[in-house]
């Protein structure tokens, strides 16, 4: 109410958005059309040096005439030539160009320096049985990458991603890191393998879980795909008579004789046509796997990286 008893008259007032500097400032396109018309003074001979129509480039220049709220440029049967105010705005339109160009050297610098190295990060079993192939096609499309190759344990892979350390990773585990984006890449079996003189080499009856959980195992350590595997086909009763940290030392072992193990079917291929060792069956124990490509999360792969990670899918290698 006012004082005089009557009712305030309340108006609701809208705030205007000031339009954005993208709004108010021709696009790059079009300052470089303007700099062309200044520079050869014939609208027709601009549009061919960009490689337009001239109606196109006719509309362009009234559109950031409106735009600007300034007449430009002048037409006439003899030619183009800039008004006060083009000539004004060409100066200005030319630092514009200038540092656009600057920005474009720049980030093709940044591409560059990604471009000339790649970290890999990757679990043992890929890092030995599948990157090799992988890298060697990649060196064809891209010799003057240099690539570096860290074999770790997943868990290790994860954190060399997570700190920077690596520009892509491959792991082996029964999931996906915290942390991470992640595609399958190929799939894989883990088998269990003993010497042949090993007892269970000569027996036709499959190993069930419970006898396999029973059993001292030459195993991976604990971080590692496989044994995440293993620990969760056997609810994490796996029984572990050596633990070692690379797939070599665990098959070197089994060759010895020293008790049965459980590795990858991509790294005991030899060994078995060798019949350095066999295979054991088992029922009922899930023993399969996906591998993954792994990145952070968010950060999708570009450069060398995305190269890799297609050659990965495309089953080159």
């Amino acid at each position: 109410m006012t004082a005089g008893g009557g009712t305030e008259d309340t108006r609701h007032t809208e705030r205007r958005v000031p339009a954005t500097l993208a709004h108010r400032v021709p696009d790059l396109g079009a300052l470089e059309l303007l700099l062309a018309v200044a520079r050869l003074g014939s609208l027709g001979g601009a549009a061919r040096e960009l490689g337009i129509t001239q109606p196109a480039a006719s509309s362009r220049v009234r559109s950031m005439e409106r735009q600007l709220g300034l007449a430009l440029v002048d037409r006439s049967p003899r030619g183009s030539r800039l008004t006060d105010a083009g000539a004004l705005v060409t100066d200005w339109a030319r630092r514009v160009v200038e540092a656009a160009e600057a920005f474009d050297a720049g980030a093709q610098a940044l591409r560059d320096r990604r471009d000339s190295r790649l970290r890999v990060a990757a679990s043992m079993t890929i890092a030995e049985y599948l990157l090799p192939g992988w890298l060697i096609a990649l060196r064809a499309r891209r010799p003057d990458t240099a690539v570096s190759l860290l074999a770790g344990n997943s868990a290790v892979v994860a954190e060399r991603l997570l700190a920077g350390e690596a520009d892509l990773g491959f792991v082996e585990g029964v999931s996906v890191p915290p942390g991470l984006d992640s595609v399958v890449i190929a799939h894989d079996r883990l088998i269990v393998v003993a010497a042949p003189a090993h007892p269970w080499a000569r027996r036709r009856r499959p190993i069930e879980a419970a006898e396999l959980a029973a059993t001292p195992l030459i195993l991976r350590e604990k971080g590692s795909g496989t044994r995440q595997v293993l620990d969760a086909a056997l609810g994490g009763l796996a029984r572990p008579l050596i633990e070692l940290s690379s797939t070599t030392a665990v098959k070197a072992a089994a060759v010895s004789g020293a008790g049965p193990a459980v590795l990858s079917e991509l790294a005991v291929g030899d060994e078995l046509t060798l019949r350095r060792l066999v295979t054991v069956p088992v029922e009922d124990v899930a023993l399969r796997r996906d591998l993954r490509a792994v990145w952070p999360a968010g950060h999708r792969p570009a450069g060398p990286a995305r190269e890799l990670l297609t050659l990965t899918r495309s089953g080159n290698g």
